[in-house]
């Protein structure tokens, strides 16, 4: 039985683990993600809330599916008093998941609903099981 290999390739791991202080800023966490295996296909959950589908980037390359994403904000304040606040927030993660050899990578589909990025792959048709008929000689 073939599953999902969760070799993961995040470059941001290290600089997570330093920041992750609460004096030092607020916590950064990678986003929670599921993958289980149903039937004809692996399927890959991941809650991004506060996120849009344009944020989002999904490739499959050399055996590989690459999660990543870049965002963004910044919000200014004006005073009558003539000071300005301003302040930024940048979020950003990328996650690498090693495909099994059965994923049919020319078929994933991705789908994005309520904050959940759903990422379907179809296994390839010769990976399934096949029934071999036993005949009398």
């Amino acid at each position: 039985m073939n599953s999902l290999v969760l070799y993961e390739n995040n470059p941001f791991d290290l600089m997570e683990r330093f920041f992750d202080d609460d004096w030092f800023m607020p916590k950064f966490r990678t986003p929670a993600i599921d993958v289980y295996e149903e039937g004809d296909k692996y399927v890959l959950e991941a809650d991004l809330p506060g996120l849009t589908e344009k944020d989002i980037k999904l490739e499959v390359r050399n055996g590989q599916l690459t999660l990543s994403t870049s965002k963004n904000e910044k919000s200014e304040e004006k005073s009558k008093k003539g000071w300005i606040r301003r302040e930024r927030r940048e979020f950003r993660f990328m996650r690498s998941f090693t495909l099994p050899e059965d994923v049919d990578a020319k078929s994933i589909e991705a789908h994005f609903k309520n904050g959940v990025l759903q990422v379907v792959m179809p296994k390839k048709p010769e990976a399934a099981p096949k029934t071999i008929e036993v005949k009398i000689a």
